[in-house]
């Protein structure tokens, strides 16, 4: 009976231990993990967000993750921690990584002209034959370095597919201000694998995801996902699409989970990924940005919300470089059924990342951000976070 009373009273302390635990948040605060559930809990259903998961890191450590709601209506299946999901481009950052362990490995020059790092004219692969026809004779292509794709300094649209000829145009110096593009980093994405003579699925599998025990994570769709994997869901919360990723896209393919996020990112930070010099080149400011938002991504004009947190762009990294909480890097995931977000502050190593399958899921991020991880810096209007801007774009009032 004592032994049985003893192991009770032990098996309460534990559980009153993690009861107790805590976060803590940016401003040094501490808000306990209950009550962080119940508000993250509350939010997601009040906004009709289908499923989600949620992480954050003090000191570089994970010390909460979650995940709440669904990843299958159909069949009333559990959103879980370990589920994939659909990243979108949030890919971008992490294929950026990837990218920098090229440049460490000498097997890519940041500044070296993309032309030149091919061995024929861009038009002359039939990949590119009728997209960049009018941009290999465009003089100042020769000057499109890798630095400049990564950093959305480049020049180039979103994506040619939006261009009024569905071709590849510079809109203006390369170098010159930020212009967010997708295209230009599916373009770095072709010359690498050119160079490699593999397939960027093989190469980031090999790199990152299989050192760092990334299961849930790839650059398209694998069958040991079948059974854990998120569908996406408009804002009625009516199903939009499996989540099966066919073709490898740097700019935004990747599926993964918040677990398999939280390694990556507290690799990143503790330097098991990257040196510290090369973490340093990628975190450092390339182009500033003092637009009014982020999207449009051509002739935005300018605003001081950015320019007042110090709103940069990195190679693949959003950044803050002056902010009360100290620098930070971030990145957005936006596509349909899939809203994400990540962001870190390097001071303490602080993160959160949030994950939804949901059109709904931006409608979260404020609140939590601001709620549970302190974060009172992120420039919401040019993320285009606002509640009132998220309502605007589907025509509500």
């Amino acid at each position: 009976m004592k032994i049985l009373l003893g192991f009770s009273l032990l098996i309460f302390a534990i559980a009153a231990q993690a009861g107790d635990r805590s976060i803590r948040r940016l401003d040094g605060r501490s808000i306990s993990i209950a009550e962080a559930k119940a508000l993250a809990q509350r939010t997601f259903v009040e906004n009709h967000i289908t499923g989600a998961q949620v992480a954050i890191l003090n000191d570089g450590h994970l010390v909460w993750s979650s995940a709440f709601g669904l990843r299958d209506r159909e069949h009333d299946l559990p959103m879980e921690t370990s589920t994939t999901t659909w990243a979108a481009s949030i890919t971008k950052s992490v294929f950026a990584t990837f990218v920098m362990k090229l440049v460490e490995q000498h097997q890519l020059q940041l500044d070296q002209p993309v032309a030149a790092q091919l061995d024929k004219p861009l038009d002359a692969y039939p990949e590119y034959t009728a997209a960049a026809a009018d941009l290999v004779h465009d003089p100042r292509w020769s000057s499109v370095t890798p630095r400049m794709l990564l950093s959305h300094s480049s020049g180039l649209a979103n994506f040619a597919q939006f261009e009024p000829d569905k071709k590849m145009h510079l809109h203006f110096a390369p170098g010159s201000r930020f212009a967010y593009s997708g295209e230009g980093l599916n373009l770095l994405q072709f010359v690498i694998e050119q160079r490699e003579h593999k397939p960027l699925t093989e190469l980031m599998q090999q790199s990152l995801f299989t050192p760092l025990g990334m299961t849930q994570t790839s650059m398209v769709w694998q069958e040991r996902f079948a059974s854990n994997v998120a569908d996406r869901y408009d804002f009625t919360e009516k199903f939009i699409s499996h989540t099966r990723r066919e073709h490898a896209r740097a700019a935004g393919s990747m599926t993964t989970s918040v677990e398999d996020l939280s390694r990556f990112v507290a690799a990143l930070m503790d330097h098991n990924i990257l040196t510290e010099d090369s973490s340093k080149t990628m975190f450092r400011p390339v182009i500033r940005i003092d637009t009014v938002r982020e999207f449009p991504t051509l002739d935005q004009p300018s605003g001081g919300e950015g320019p007042a947190v110090g709103l940069a762009y990195g190679l693949g990294w959003g950044l803050l470089t002056k902010t009360k909480y100290g620098p930070a890097f971030f990145k957005e995931g936006h596509g349909d059924g899939a809203r994400n977000y990540l962001i870190c502050f390097t001071r303490h190593r602080d993160c959160m990342i949030l994950l939804t399958n949901s059109d709904n899921g931006e409608l979260a991020f404020r609140p939590l951000l601001e709620d549970i991880f302190g974060d009172t810096v992120t420039p919401w209007k040019w993320e285009g976070y606002t509640r009132e801007d998220i309502l605007q774009l589907r025509g509500k009032d």
